[in-house]
């Protein structure tokens, strides 16, 4: 029997700010079932692609992204926040809002061999996703295929990420931002 994954996913009205509907993954992730059944549908959809390593985007998309890459039998690569990666590292600047951050990897973690998956938990503009592909791709590693629990389709990241060559899955679609 299928879970629906939709309704395990808490709607929180008007945060961070007033007028936006928040998508909670929280009470997905403490419902054991629907916990491994998004693990499970996302490992599925990848497997047979010759996956190399799965990356996931700091923070929820290491609790997602991890688990596949326990489930693909593969490597995991964190993508974090600037300045909490020891050693070496590079960098990529994206836009947001009121300004600009940056997401970085280790300067080592991947080669034009690897062939990387990217998992996180939302799509919504593609600003967070669009940069790590960039930086990924910097260091020769090929990744063409991204999945997400939750789309948000009317904000259009998930065609922004197909616009620069990624096959884009996710399990949940949600209307509105």
């Amino acid at each position: 029997m299928s879970i629906d994954l939709k309704s395990l996913v808490r709607t929180i009205p008007d945060y961070p700010k007033k007028g936006i509907l928040f998508r909670d993954i929280s009470t997905l992730i403490e419902n054991p079932e629907g916990f491994r059944e998004t693990i499970d549908r996302i490992a599925r959809k990848h497997s047979g692609l010759d996956i190399t390593h799965v990356a996931g985007i700091e923070a929820r998309g290491f609790i997602f992204g991890a688990a596949v890459a326990i489930s693909l039998g593969v490597g995991f690569i964190p993508v974090r926040k600037s300045g909490k990666l020891p050693g070496e590292t590079i960098g990529q600047n994206y836009a947001l809002e009121y300004g600009v951050d940056t997401i970085e990897i280790h300067a080592d973690v991947a080669t034009d061999e690897h062939h990387i998956l990217l998992v996180d938990d939302l799509i919504a503009t593609g600003g967070t996703a669009i940069a790590a592909v960039h930086l990924l791709r910097r260091t020769g590693a090929k990744l063409k295929h991204a999945a997400f629990v939750i789309d948000l389709p009317e904000v259009g990241g998930a065609d922004r990420l197909r616009a620069i060559g990624v096959e884009v899955d996710s399990l949940i679609s949600f209307a509105g931002h």
